[in-house]
């Protein structure tokens, strides 16, 4: 699909969408628990992936308006009687490899096109160390997968440089082992945050795991362990949210609320310091959960760490294009391994606009200047979608195609733009 996007500014309130990181946990915890409630679900293409990897694992998994009601399998997962199917959801893969590895049989994963092009490489190989027989079917580490269940504790260590999904994958299976196990951080651990996340759903779920920060990072996981996440509630998305703020913050006479966005765990609610820091004016109410952000004319340029919050990305490099000076987004190859290359679709697209950039092998270095519409590709990326959206509402008059894409992470996006006064024409199906 493509849609038109023109000058715009945005008024009004909008709810941000349920965290897309936190279903995905909720919804693998609970499907591993017996009995439980998850609230405010974020309902994407994402996260059916899971419910439905959930149900091949054997949950039951009742859809409501605003809850998930889930009977769990409490922590012995079925093998599936057919192909796991992760569609576009990375996060989905490498968790469900993670439970298929519990299992007493084997089980295939694969996904999309662009799915099976994203590496799996250390999550396989700590697997066989654990006792699992787990390869790619083309032996170059990407879906399709195959995965003979039998995890067993033991001590080993992964490289953490290149997706947290491994780790999360492992903290996830391995307390349901029979014996524990140590896990080991080789270098630096990229999107740290979502580690804390999924920690953080783990202790809700019962779990007990210790981190040893003294030589590097180390998870000490007791084996035997049981989940029991009864009930849960959603927070709000700050990975959505960041476009919403980011809009309103580079349109004159924009004043936009985003509502349902408390403190957490999620690494992207640097979105909030990242605005201020370019000299935004934006306000956050933890205890009610609301940011306020008002336009200006004038942002200034920063340089940015994309190291523990890679899906920023994006949206910082649309600010970075509107704003006085030049910018720099480092510390960012791992952003390179996601639904697509983001940091050469950020610089094959921005130029289209009339953005000046460098693009380095883990960097962007972003002038800011004076936007023109264009057509554009979105790279079948819902990131990449939502990014050339906000910089639209600045260029005006530009076309970008393969918006299906937002409903990855946040189905509703161009209605909500659309409500807060953005100018978007659908202008083809595609």
């Amino acid at each position: 699909m493509r849609v038109s996007i023109g000058k715009s500014s945005i008024k009004g309130e909008v709810f941000a969408p349920p965290s897309k990181s936190y279903t995905h946990r909720a919804i693998t915890l609970a499907a591993l628990s017996k009995e439980s409630i998850v609230h405010r679900p974020l309902i994407s293409a994402d996260t059916l992936a899971t419910i439905r990897a959930s149900e091949m694992f054997g949950a039951s998994i009742e859809k409501n308006k605003d809850n998930l009601i889930i009977h769990g399998v409490d922590g012995k997962p079925n093998v599936p009687e057919d192909v796991i199917d992760a569609a576009n959801s990375g996060t989905t893969l490498r968790f469900m490899t993670a439970v298929a590895a519990l299992t007493d049989g084997i089980t295939v994963l694969t996904g999309d096109n662009s799915l099976r092009t994203r590496p799996n490489g250390p999550l396989l190989e700590v697997l066989n160390r654990l006792g699992v027989s787990a390869c790619s079917t083309r032996g170059n580490e990407r879906a399709p997968l195959v995965v003979k269940g039998g995890l067993k504790g033991a001590e080993v260590d992964i490289n953490g440089s290149i997706s947290s999904q491994f780790i999360s994958a492992l903290l996830i299976a391995c307390p349901l082992t029979e014996s524990s196990t140590t896990l080991s951080i080789i270098g630096k651990l990229k999107s740290k945050p979502y580690v804390d996340v999924t920690l953080e759903m783990l202790e809700l779920a019962g779990a007990k795991i210790q981190t040893d920060n003294e030589n590097g990072i180390r998870f000490i996981i007791p084996g035997k362990q049981k989940y029991d996440l009864k009930e849960y509630t959603v927070p709000g998305d700050f990975s959505s949210a960041s476009y919403l703020l980011a809009a309103a913050a580079m349109t004159d006479g924009s004043e936009v609320t985003v509502k349902n966005l408390f403190p957490s765990k999620q690494g992207d609610k640097m979105i909030i310091e990242t605005l201020k820091q370019m000299g935004a004016d934006i306000t956050w109410d933890r205890e009610a959960g609301n940011v306020t952000v008002r336009g200006r004319k004038k942002l200034k340029a920063i340089t940015f760490d994309a190291g523990a919050t890679p899906d920023l990305v994006p949206t910082v490099a649309v600010l970075a294009a509107v704003a006085e000076g030049t910018s720099r987004i480092e510390n960012a190859e791992h952003v390179r391994y996601k639904e697509t290359d983001r940091l050469r679709a950020l610089a094959t697209e921005l130029p289209k606009l009339g953005i000046s950039l460098k693009e380095e092998k883990d960097s962007l270095t972003i002038t800011g200047g004076k936007m023109h519409g264009a057509a554009v590709h979105g790279w079948h990326d819902h990131r990449i979608v939502m990014a050339l959206a906000i910089a639209g509402m600045v260029a005006g008059d530009t076309i970008i195609d393969t918006t299906e894409s937002v409903s990855i992470s946040y189905p509703d996006f161009f209605k909500d733009m659309r409500n807060l006064g953005v100018k978007i024409e659908q202008i083809s199906e595609e």
